[in-house]
C-alpha cells in the first residue's frame, strides 16, 4: 500500500487575479468542474493501490482542504498544518514521520504537488509502479517529462533513462536554464523535466534527511512529535516548525543523494505554473482561442480570455491574455505570461494595491462565504452565503450595527438567547453589541444581503464567543 502525501500550501501568485494568496490556483477549476486539488485526490482514490491520503497545507487552507475532499468523498489520513512557510523539504520529511507513526516504517510515499494537471493514461500507472519498485529496493525516485518544448520555467535531469525501462540514476541536475541553454538541452536529449513528483521509502528518505539535512530531520520530528490536535487537523509545532531550514527537497536532498533515480515519462503533465500553460493544456477553438465564461471574441486569436464576473467582449487581438474577475483585471501578452509574477509583486510592494495579490473581493469560509457589494462611509453592503447545515460562530460586534435581508433558502438567526426562522423576502435588524448568530438548517443554500453601519467595519471587530470550527 502506498500513502499519497499531497502538497497544497502555495502563495498563488502566478495565475493571479484568480488565483491568489486567499485561495490558490490548487483550489480552483481552471481545467474542468472540479479543482485542481480535487483532481489530484481523484488519482490517488483507487484503494486497491493507495492508502488514505496525508495532505500538508496551511492554517489558512484548512477548511479548504477538508472541504473538497468531502466533496469528492475523499476520506483523508491526516491533514497536517505547517505554522510557518519553510519550502517543501520539512514538509515532506513531516509527512514522512507522520505516515510512519500512522502506516508502518517501511511505508512507501508517492509525494504530490496539488497543483498539476496529469493525464492518468496506462503509461502514468505503469511509471508509479516502476517508481514503487525502485523504492521498495531503496531508491529516491523522481518522474522525469519528455520534453515537448525548450521551456525556461522547469529545472531539468540528466540521465539515460528511457520511457518504459524502468528507473536510472540520476546523473546531474540543472537549474532552470535560458531559452538558448534550454533548446541545447533539447537537442541533445537525455534531459527531462524535473516534474516535483516522487515515490520515496519513509525510512529511506528519513536516514538521508539525517545524513544530508539534519537539521529538517530534527525539526519535522521535533513539530510532528509537538503537534496538535484541532478538530481533523493536526497543528505542527510552530516553535519546532521554524527550525528548519527553508529549503526544497530538491536541493537538500535529491541533488545530494546517491540515491536519486529518474523514471522517466511521456504522459500528458502540466504544473500550471502560467497562463499559457493552462492555454497549453485546454481545448482550443479554430482560431487557437480559449476562452472561459462570459465572453465574446471577434477576430481574436491565439488568446486565452477567462471571466469570473463581467462581459468581457475582445475585438482584433492576437496572443493576448485577458483574466477579468469582480475586482481586478489582467491584459497582457499569452507569450509573456511567466511575467505575471514580477506584475504581482510590483502590486503587492503598493500599500494601495496590496490586497489585490491576497484576497478576493468573494471570501470563502468553512461555513459558506461572502462578497463585497459596495462599500461607503460607515456602511457596506455583502452577499453572505452558508452551506446547508452550516452555521456561523455565536459572535457580537463592538462598532457595527447589520440588517439582514434573505433572498434565498432559509435562515436560522440568533439574537440574545432568541431563536427566529426567516424565509425569503424576510428581513431582521442585529443591533450593535447584540450577541447573534446565524444557521442554514435547510437543504439548499441560503443567501441572503447584509448591510453594515457603523463607525468601524473591519473583519476583525468580531468576538467570537462559540465556534464550532475552532476559532473562538
Amino acid at each position: 500500500m502506498v500513502v499519497p502525501v499531497v502538497l497544497a500550501g502555495g502563495q498563488g501568485t502566478r495565475l493571479w487575479p484568480m488565483s491568489r494568496a486567499a485561495r490558490p490556483k490548487q483550489f480552483l477549476p481552471l481545467t474542468g468542474p472540479t479543482s485542481l486539488f480535487q483532481r489530484t485526490l481523484t488519482r490517488v482514490s483507487d484503494s486497491a493501490r493507495y492508502a488514505a491520503p496525508i495532505v500538508v497545507t496551511n492554517t489558512e487552507y484548512r477548511f479548504i482542504v477538508a472541504e473538497q475532499a468531502a466533496e469528492m468523498g475523499c476520506p483523508l489520513a491526516s491533514i497536517m498544518l505547517e505554522p510557518v512557510a519553510r519550502n517543501t523539504a520539512v514538509a515532506i520529511a513531516a509527512a514522512a514521520v507522520q505516515a510512519q507513526n500512522l502506516f508502518g516504517h517501511s511505508v512507501v510515499l508517492h509525494v504530490l504537488p496539488s497543483d498539476h494537471d496529469v493525464d492518468t493514461t496506462s503509461g502514468y500507472w505503469h511509471a508509479l509502479d516502476e517508481a514503487v519498485a525502485a523504492a521498495h529496493a531503496g531508491q529516491l525516485v523522481t518522474f522525469g517529462i519528455q520534453p515537448g518544448s525548450a521551456e525556461t520555467g522547469f529545472g531539468y535531469i540528466k540521465c539515460d533513462a528511457k520511457v518504459g525501462e524502468g528507473a536510472r540514476p540520476v546523473e546531474r541536475f540543472v537549474e532552470k536554464p535560458n531559452l538558448q541553454r534550454a533548446e541545447e538541452m533539447l537537442a541533445e536529449g537525455g534531459y527531462y523535466w524535473n516534474s516535483g513528483m516522487f515515490v520515496i521509502g519513509a525510512s529511506t528518505f528519513l536516514a538521508e534527511c539525517e545524513s544530508l539535512s539534519p537539521e529538517t530531520l530534527v525539526a519535522a520530528r521535533n513539530a510532528t512529535q509537538q503537534a496538535q490536535k484541532d478538530l481533523d487537523f493536526l497543528r505542527l509545532d510552530e516553535a519546532a516548525f521554524a527550525m528548519a531550514p527553508n529549503i526544497s527537497v530538491d536541493y537538500a536532498i535529491f541533488e545530494k543523494t546517491a540515491k536519486a533515480a529518474v523514471v522517466a515519462v511521456d504522459f500528458g503533465w502540466s504544473d500550471l505554473g502560467s497562463w499559457d500553460a493552462v492555454w497549453k493544456n485546454a481545448p482550443r477553438d479554430p482560431a487557437g482561442n480559449v476562452s472561459k465564461g462570459p465572453v465574446t471574441l471577434e477576430g481574436v486569436s491565439n488568446s486565452l480570455v477567462i471571466s469570473d464576473h463581467a462581459h468581457v467582449a475582445v475585438s482584433g487581438v492576437e496572443d493576448v491574455t485577458v483574466i477579468a474577475t469582480n475586482d481586478a483585471i489582467y491584459v497582457g501578452r499569452l507569450s509573456a505570461a511567466q511575467k505575471v509574477g514580477e506584475m504581482v509583486k510590483q502590486l503587492k510592494a503598493n500599500q494601495t494595491t496590496s490586497g489585490l495579490t491576497e484576497i478576493h473581493r468573494t471570501a470563502y469560509r468553512p461555513w459558506g462565504g461572502y462578497s463585497s457589494v459596495l462599500n461607503g462611509d460607515r456602511f457596506q453592503v455583502k452577499r453572505l452565503f452558508v452551506k446547508p447545515g452550516k452555521k456561523l460562530s455565536l459572535q457580537k460586534h463592538h462598532h457595527r450595527a447589520e440588517h439582514w435581508i434573505v433572498v434565498r433558502g432559509t435562515a436560522e438567526v440568533t439574537i440574545d438567547g432568541t431563536v427566529k426562522t426567516l424565509s425569503e423576502n424576510e428581513s431582521i435588524y442585529l443591533p450593535l453589541g447584540c450577541v447573534h448568530r446565524l444557521a442554514n438548517p435547510g437543504k439548499i443554500e441560503l443567501e441572503l444581503i447584509e448591510v453594515q453601519t457603523g463607525s468601524y467595519l473591519g473583519e476583525d471587530d468580531i468576538i467570537r464567543i462559540e465556534d464550532e470550527f475552532g476559532r473562538s
